[in-house]
């Protein structure tokens, strides 16, 4: 998808997302690509087909790193290797997440780690990695938070702990980073109609209750998170920073 705004600062920026080849994060990989910046992501699978179509639509081929966000060390280099093919990091995006449900009664001590190590553990080490870099220079890090945990549902609870984790760890470093004219924001994505989610999790019905409870009727898809992520990303947000904005065509008021 194709968004009517240009924002002419992102045209040639380095951009690194993770998780960037599949659901919300393959739509900002294309929405940044459309505008003419330098994309590299992180991912576990193997994403040289997406990076295909993507350079076929765009006439620029992302760069896929494979690994996984939850090794830090592998993170970390990756990052390194981004910046090695497209220059100093302008922005990042933390975007991997997984969405597993559990019976809050039922969690192990595995379960919580793990999901805290995707959902929580790897914002916190791309932002400060990438703060080293753009110390002196400036940039733009968006972290995917979650209007999970603003609503409280139940299933949820390790997954809307560490998305709660986010925009704590948004405000605390937005203080931390602003020195440095580096911005931290949150995105908090109400029910968006991925892949994945119509696959494992979202039914019929469960789209129709959506719809009652949000002000646009309209459902969501990861299209409708790109255009948040750029004005994020971008100079037109420039004195932006710690804040949480909520992205869910109206259903809760506030994080």
């Amino acid at each position: 998808m194709t968004h009517s705004a240009s924002f002419a600062d992102l045209s040639g920026a380095s951009v690194f997302i993770s998780g960037g080849g599949s659901g919300i994060g393959a739509a900002l990989t294309e929405g940044f690509l459309n505008q003419g910046a330098r994309v590299a992501f992180i991912g576990r699978s193997d994403y040289t087909e997406f990076c295909d179509e993507m350079e076929k639509k765009t006439g620029i081929r992302p760069l896929f790193l494979q690994g996984d966000v939850t090794d830090t060390a592998r993170l970390h280099a990756a990052m390194d290797e981004a910046e090695e093919a497209h220059g100093p990091l302008d922005v990042l995006v933390n975007n991997a997440a997984n969405d597993l449900r559990f019976d809050p009664m039922e969690v192990t001590d595995e379960d919580w780690q793990s999901m805290m190590d995707v959902n929580l553990k790897h914002h916190y080490f791309a932002s400060q990695h990438a703060a080293k870099s753009m110390k002196g220079r400036g940039g733009s890090i968006i972290s995917f938070s979650s209007v999970a945990y603003v609503a409280g549902v139940p299933e949820l609870s390790v997954y809307g702990t560490a998305k709660a984790g986010i925009v704590g760890m948004t405000r605390t470093l937005a203080r931390a980073f602003g020195p440095d004219n580096i911005r931290m924001n949150a995105v908090l994505p109400g029910m968006v109609l991925t892949e994945r989610q119509l696959k494992d999790w979202i039914s019929e019905e469960d789209k129709e209750a959506q719809l009652e409870k949000q002000c646009l009727k309209e459902a969501m898809g990861p299209q409708d998170m790109v255009g948040p992520v750029l004005f994020l990303a971008s100079d037109a947000s420039r004195m932006m920073t710690g804040q949480a904005v909520i992205v869910d065509a109206g259903v809760v008021s506030g994080p």
